[in-house]
């Protein structure tokens, strides 16, 4: 009788905790998707908050590699009347591992530009700070259509 009332307290104070975690979890997922929409529409001041000051970009095969003035910058100029290309960006299959005051998020963006969709193969790196989370780290690798491989 005495291990039930021991079991059974551990037991929901297990299941809170789980429960907390992937309450995290979908918070951090969340808050990517809202990174995603704030790129598609140039989200300037979304940008700007959410983007640590040491932010990098790692692109396809580090082509390029953009910090956090290059993509303000360019969010800026695209308000200003820069064509953009993009025309969409959806994201799937997201996954968050959260350790501490790190959370990372890995998943697929496929995104709408020209006559095709590319799909992006992406991991990004939050970091927890006094007012919710920072973008730190992006990368994104372009992942080849069938036809390419041949």
């Amino acid at each position: 009788m005495k291990k039930q009332w021991i079991i059974l307290p551990i037991s929901f104070l297990i299941s809170i905790l789980v429960s907390a975690q992937t309450m995290q979890e979908k918070e951090i997922i969340e808050l990517d998707l809202a990174w995603e929409k704030a790129l598609l529409e140039s989200d300037v001041a979304f940008l700007e908050n959410i983007l640590a000051d040491d932010f990098i970009w790692v692109h396809n095969h580090a082509g390029l590699i953009d910090g956090k003035s290059a993509v303000v910058s360019r969010a800026k100029r695209i308000q200003q009347g820069q064509d953009d290309n993009t025309k969409g960006r959806v994201s799937k299959d997201q996954k968050a591992i959260i350790m501490g005051k790190t959370a990372v998020v890995s998943g697929f963006t496929v995104v709408e530009r020209g006559p095709s969709l590319t799909t992006y193969h992406f991991m990004r790196t939050y970091v927890k700070v006094k007012k919710g989370f920072k973008l730190l780290a992006n990368q994104t690798m372009a992942i080849p259509d069938e036809d390419e491989l041949k």
